[in-house]
């Protein structure tokens, strides 16, 4: 704290010089002459007033900044061992504890000890050895602390880890089961499948060979009837033949010749009769 009074006197007294130089620079410039008159005057505590502000305000920005940054520093350096500083503004204007910081700067820093009265808020202790090991073990116990909460929080998301890949294992293995299961059912359907197509396939055989029997057997008992007609017509034949002889012996009887007339007649019918027959054989023969 020395030091930085020290720092801030001799800026301030660096720039009252400054303040200085400037007022006598408008003496030897502008007061070279006995009267003036009110507007000059007027201007030259203007020019005067333009540079002094000046001067001041630039003293002033750096004041504030410079206080801006030891205060970092402070901060910077409590933030290291995990200390919270608070400042209360309203103290900055306390004008007894400014008029004792004034003394001590009178008298050149040699009574410190009166800014120790006159404190009634808490004020922030000394770091000493202990104090900073007493910091850093806790410090370290709460770093532990967290780590074995986090140890613990890793071993469930392990087992929660685990017992995930547990039940997929089982779903896997169900769902083979299952796939397996559906594949021999699917299996088993195709077989039963392929049994009723192979006693279709046999029924309908059966059904073929019985309608080729059925036709064999048509055919056989339309052949018998071609021939029973064939037979029929030939006897047929040979009565109309022995009729037509004996037409010629009885030609001359007109009441035999009408008989003979009408079984001829009727036997040309029934010829005619026997080759319908014949001819309807042989086309359902065909």
């Amino acid at each position: 704290m020395i030091n930085y009074m020290r720092f801030a006197r001799s800026k301030r007294v660096l720039r009252l010089k400054t303040i200085d130089s400037c007022f006598e620079d408008l003496k030897d410039s502008r007061l070279v002459e006995e009267t003036f008159t009110v507007d000059e005057v007027k201007e030259m505590l203007d020019g005067l007033q333009v540079v002094v502000r000046g001067e001041v305000e630039v003293e002033l920005i750096n004041s504030a900044h410079t206080n801006v940054l030891l205060l970092r520093q402070l901060f910077s350096q409590a933030e290291k061992f995990y200390l919270r500083l608070q400042t209360d503004i309203s103290e900055l204007e306390n004008r007894e504890m400014l008029e004792q910081v004034a003394e001590f700067e009178k008298t050149d820093f040699k009574t410190a000890s009166k800014l120790n009265q006159e404190s009634s808020k808490p004020k922030l202790a000394p770091l000493n050895e202990a104090g900073v090991s007493e910091l850093l073990n806790k410090e370290i116990a709460r770093l532990q602390e967290e780590n074995d909460k986090l140890k613990s929080r890793l071993r469930a998301l392990e087992s929660q880890a685990m017992s995930a890949l547990d039940e997929k294992t089982k779903a896997e293995r169900a769902l083979k089961d299952l796939q397996k299961m559906q594949g021999e059912q699917q299996v088993a359907a195709q077989s039963k499948e392929i049994s009723s197509l192979e006693d279709t396939v046999a029924a309908l055989k059966d059904d073929y060979e019985r309608s080729l029997s059925a036709n064999a057997a048509s055919q056989k008992d339309l052949q018998e009837n071609l021939i029973s007609s064939k037979h029929e017509l030939l006897r047929v034949q040979e009565q109309l033949a022995l009729a037509e002889k004996e037409l010629e012996k009885k030609f001359q009887q007109t009441a035999a010749y009408r008989n003979m007339k009408e079984i001829l007649t009727k036997k040309n019918e029934q010829i005619k009769e026997i080759r319908k027959r014949l001819q309807r054989s042989e086309t359902d023969e065909s």
